[in-house]
């Protein structure tokens, strides 16, 4: 089936092929009579714009790139949709590429999509990212960029976040309140701030119980079940076997979790553990796991809408901001 052009509809109408234009981009200098014929034969002929000459025509497309380090994660595909729903409303697609946790693919994801002219990005940055010139790059060049979840503190962007520290605080007071005291942290790599505040909350959870800090209850790893595994290995081998265990998020709480029953512990009488970020597997595991409700679906929400304001108000002067959103503590039978 041919593909209506401006043509088609100027050759109907008598006009010149520029006057279709100017009159379906509504501009002021096309008679309001002649804005009516326009659109009148462009529904008859079913004419839909062609995105890709209107993309080469003002540089940039009506696309939004996505960079998350896993799809897979519950956390990222549910913050993906939320992006997708207020992108899909506001007439733009989105293309979502992931990093895997590479520094590398990151660099490499973010130069390919701004090949593609996109007119915005929506990151959240990988474990092994300890530099944002790739992005800074992108500020420089005045393509608008939020950062969602994982954020780089030193750009001065939009970021939509929530207090991780405040939110590993309550969860690991709800195990010293279920009178756990040897509570280990299965910690995510050291350079990644969500991690540097989930394992500043925990420490501060102990300071105002009074619960002593063991150093070797702390162990630093990735953000995968395999992680958690080895993490809770190490501790079993080691004899530092705690009797309660708080995980950077549930990925790792999971791989603990399969480490723990492995060596026929009992959850919670055993060991009691808490996750973060209330993935789907976390009610599927038994017993279910006591977690951190993070908003994933909200903040790719909110990371959209603040994306297509700075694409479609170019020219306001908007100061960047942190947006922070709320956690709840979710409680099951793992405590």
């Amino acid at each position: 089936m041919k593909h209506t052009t401006i043509n088609d509809i100027a050759r109907k109408l008598g006009i010149s092929p520029s006057t279709v234009s100017r009159a379906l981009s509504d501009h002021p200098d096309v008679k309001e009579e002649t804005k009516k014929k326009v659109r009148k034969v462009a529904k008859e002929l079913n004419y839909t714009p062609n995105q890709i000459a209107q993309s080469l025509k003002t540089k940039r497309t009506n696309a939004i790139g996505v960079i998350v380090p896993e799809i897979k994660h519950d956390f990222f595909s549910s913050a993906i949709s939320g992006i997708e729903e207020v992108a899909y409303h506001a007439g733009y697609t989105i293309i979502v590429s992931q990093s895997n946790e590479s520094f590398e693919r990151e660099v490499v994801n973010t130069t390919a999509l701004v090949q593609q002219r996109v007119a915005g990005l929506i990151v959240s940055i990988s474990q092994s990212t300890k530099s944002g010139e790739h992005f800074q790059a992108l500020i420089d060049r005045g393509i608008p960029l939020v950062f969602f979840d994982r954020v780089i503190d030193e750009l001065d962007v939009f970021k939509v976040i929530i207090d991780d520290k405040q939110s590993a605080f309550k969860a690991v007071m709800h195990l010293i309140e279920r009178g756990y005291r040897n509570i280990a942290h299965l910690a995510g790599p050291k350079t990644l701030e969500i991690c540097k505040e989930r394992l500043e909350g925990y420490k501060e959870a102990l300071l105002y119980a009074g619960v002593p800090l063991k150093e070797e209850y702390i162990i630093y790893g990735g953000m995968h079940e395999n992680d958690g595994y080895a993490s809770m290995d190490e501790l079993i081998k080691k004899g530092n076997v705690p009797d309660a265990v708080f995980a950077v998020n549930d990925p790792v709480a999971v791989g603990a979790f399969q480490r723990i029953k492995e060596e026929g512990l009992k959850i919670p009488d055993d060991i009691g553990i808490v996750g973060f970020s209330n993935n789907k597997i976390t009610t599927l595991v038994d017993p279910p796991l006591t977690t951190v409700d993070q908003p994933s679906f909200e903040m790719g929400k909110k990371a959209a809408e603040i994306l297509i304001d700075l694409i479609e108000n170019p020219q306001e002067s908007i100061k960047p901001s942190v947006v922070v959103l709320d956690t709840e503590l979710i409680v099951r039978k793992s405590t």
